[in-house]
């Protein structure tokens, strides 16, 4: 199967640093970000997930539960969470998904289908392209797909400002320049007509060129 913007998020249940899930029921109203690694005990991967432990309240404000997925069993990565906060100083306290059969690699494409079932004797370079972060919606559709290379650390302040983003543009109909950062001025999107953005924006707005057309970012 394959993933784009807009696809349905695969369901699967998994266990988990936490305990066992079903990623759909887990999801429930909330907005997630799935993040996943190549192997426990990976320098790369250790300072991401810690970092992402430190952004674990930013996420929460916006309706944002974070998720990460190792290929590995959950024992492994229990005893990897240890490393992960003395690294970095944040405890992990969401669940980190223990793929060791490689479903999930697999159902999200991240893996070729005939990568085997078992994470025994693989190594994180045979995982290299299970580095992927996915945002998804509430409807579970995947709003937003981010791949990286094994050896390039991602930058998931770039993550937390694509989520806002892509909440933003969904929730006020309106689309978002280049480096926008909350509060900066949006975008009417070329769908919207002249007419119809003089009812919904009266106090007007900046014609760059007649399909380039800015506003101040609308507020609650």
């Amino acid at each position: 199967m394959t993933l784009s913007i807009g696809s349905i998020a695969p369901d699967f249940t998994a266990d988990t640093t936490t305990g066992p899930i079903s990623f759909h029921d887990w999801i429930g109203d909330s907005w997630a970000i799935l993040f996943s690694h190549p192997k426990a005990f990976t320098p790369v991967c250790t300072t991401e997930l810690g970092y992402m432990a430190g952004l674990a309240d930013e996420f929460a404000k916006r309706n944002t539960k974070i998720i990460g997925l190792s290929v590995d069993t959950s024992d492994d990565n229990k005893r990897w969470l240890p490393d992960i906060e003395e690294v970095s100083g944040n405890k992990v306290d969401y669940p980190v998904i223990g793929d060791s059969d490689l479903n999930v690699a697999k159902l999200y494409n991240m893996l070729p289908a005939d990568s085997g079932d078992s994470a025994s004797g693989r190594t994180a370079a045979n995982n290299a392209t299970v580095r992927t972060v996915y945002i998804i919606g509430p409807d579970k559709k995947i709003r937003a797909m981010l791949l990286y290379p094994m050896s390039s650390g991602r930058n998931f302040d770039e993550v937390l400002r694509l989520l806002d983003s892509v909440q933003l543009t969904e929730n006020k109909g309106v689309a978002t320049p280049v480096n926008w950062r909350p509060g900066d001025s949006v975008i009417i999107p070329p769908s919207v007509s002249d007419e119809d953005a003089k009812a919904k924006y009266p106090n007007g707005w900046e014609t760059v060129k007649p399909y380039l057309r800015r506003i101040p970012q609308p507020q609650d």
